[in-house]
C-alpha cells in the first residue's frame, strides 16, 4: 500500500487523470438527468454515450500500453481481445431480448430464427445469467491470450515476428466471425439490445449509469496497473523490456513474466469491449479488423508509450478528433491519422507526454 501511494504521488498526471474520471463519474449523471435541457451544461443521451465510448477506448489503450510500453511487446492484435469481450456482452444482451424479439422466440436470437436454426449452440448456454456472462468477459480474452502467449513466448518469438503473428491471429478470428454458421450473427453481428440487468438500455438513467461504470472501471484499472508496476514485478518487466537475454541468464522465466502481463492486458481489453457494446448498441466482426488494432497503437504512441495516463489521453484525443474530422471530411480521416502518426514519430517520439515535465508526469 505504501509503495502504491508513493507511486501515485510521483505520478502527478495519473492523479489528475483519476481526479477527472471520478468527477466525471459524478458530474455526467447530474448534467444528464438533473439539469433541464435548456441549461447550457446539460448533456444529452447521445453525448453521454459518445463520451462513454471514448472512455472505453481509453481503457483499451491502457491495456495495450502495459504490454507495449512497460514490457516492450508490440501487439498488433489487441482488437481481438476487445472484440471477444464485446461479443460475450452482446450474447448476454441478446439472451435478455426473450419474447420481445421480432420473431417472438423466447430462446433463439432473431438471427438464428432467420437462418432456420433449431437449437441454441452449446456455447450460448448460461449466457442469459449475468453471474456466468460477466466473468466470461474477462476469461474468454484471457484464455486466448494465455494459449497464444504460451506458444509464442515459450518459442521466444519476439520483435516484428511477434507483431505479425498477433495481427494474423486477429485476421483469422475476424474471418471466422464473419461466417454465419459459427453462430455469432455473421456480417451483421449482434444488435437489437433492450435490457441490461433488468434496466432499459434506451433510458437516460441507464446510459448515465453505464458512463459512470466505465469511468470508474478505467480509474480502477489504472490504479491496478500502476500498483502492478510499482512492485518488483514492474521492475522485472522493465528489465525484460530492456535486456531480456540478461534477465533470462540470471535465472528468471521471462516467458512467464510476459505471459502474466499479456493475459492481464487481454482481460482489460475484454472489459473495454464489454462496456463498449451496450453504449453503442452493436458488435460485429468489423471490430476484429487489423486496421483497428493498428489504430490502437497510434493512440498509445500519440499519447505517450509507457506512461499509462498518456495512452488514455491519446485514445480520447484521437477519437474526439476523429468524430469532428469525419463530420467535415470523412474520406480524409485516414490521411489525417497517418499524418498525426508521422508527426508524432518525428517530433514527439514520446508522444504528448513529452510536453509535460518529467517531475510532473512521473514517467
Amino acid at each position: 500500500m505504501n509503495a502504491l501511494r508513493s507511486a501515485l504521488w510521483s505520478d502527478r498526471m495519473g492523479v489528475v487523470l483519476l481526479t477527472v474520471l471520478l468527477l466525471a463519474a459524478v458530474w455526467v449523471p447530474i448534467a444528464s438527468l438533473a439539469l433541464p435541457e435548456s441549461h447550457p451544461l446539460h448533456l444529452g443521451s447521445y453525448s453521454v454515450s459518445l463520451w462513454g465510448k471514448y472512455l472505453c477506448f481509453g481503457l483499451l489503450a491502457l491495456s495495450l500500453d502495459i504490454v507495449w510500453g512497460k514490457l516492450g511487446i508490440l501487439s498488433l492484435g489487441h482488437g481481438v481481445f476487445f472484440g471477444l469481450g464485446g461479443y460475450v456482452m452482446g450474447m448476454y444482451l441478446m439472451r435478455q431480448v426473450g419474447d420481445r424479439g421480432v420473431y417472438g422466440d423466447p430462446i433463439l436470437p432473431d438471427f438464428m430464427v432467420f437462418l432456420n436454426w433449431d437449437a441454441l449452440p452449446w456455447f450460448w448456454y448460461g449466457l442469459d445469467h449475468a453471474w456466468i456472462a460477466f466473468p466470461l468477459i474477462l476469461f474468454v480474452p484471457g484464455l486466448l491470450a494465455f494459449v497464444f502467449g504460451s506458444l509464442a513466448f515459450r518459442s521466444r518469438v519476439t520483435g516484428v515476428y511477434l507483431s505479425i503473428i498477433t495481427q494474423a491471429m486477429t485476421y483469422a478470428v475476424m474471418l471466422a466471425f464473419f461466417r454465419n454458421e459459427l453462430g455469432f450473427g455473421g456480417n451483421n453481428g449482434l444488435t437489437g439490445f433492450f435490457d441490461i440487468l433488468g434496466f432499459d438500455l434506451r433510458a437516460d438513467t441507464t446510459r448515465a449509469a453505464l458512463f459512470s461504470v466505465t469511468a470508474l472501471s478505467l480509474a480502477g484499472c489504472y490504479v491496478l496497473c500502476r500498483a502492478l508496476f510499482s512492485t518488483r514485478l514492474g521492475l522485472l518487466c522493465t528489465a525484460v523490456r530492456d535486456a531480456e537475454s540478461r534477465v533470462r541468464f540470471l535465472g528468471y522465466r521471462t516467458d512467464r513474466v510476459k505471459l502474466s502481463v499479456f493475459v492481464l492486458s487481454a482481460a482489460i481489453a475484454g472489459l473495454a469491449g464489454a462496456l463498449y457494446v451496450p453504449q453503442v448498441g452493436i458488435i460485429n466482426p468489423g471490430e476484429f479488423s487489423p486496421l483497428n488494432s493498428i489504430e490502437i497503437v497510434i493512440w498509445v504512441a500519440l499519447g505517450g508509450r509507457g506512461t499509462l495516463w498518456g495512452a488514455v489521453v491519446g485514445a480520447v484525443v484521437v477519437n474526439v478528433a476523429k468524430t469532428q474530422f469525419t463530420g467535415w471530411l470523412p474520406e480524409g480521416w485516414l490521411f489525417m491519422l497517418g499524418g498525426l502518426f508521422v508527426l508524432t514519430t518525428l517530433y514527439l517520439p514520446r508522444g504528448l507526454a513529452m510536453l509535460v515535465p518529467k517531475r510532473v508526469s512521473g514517467s
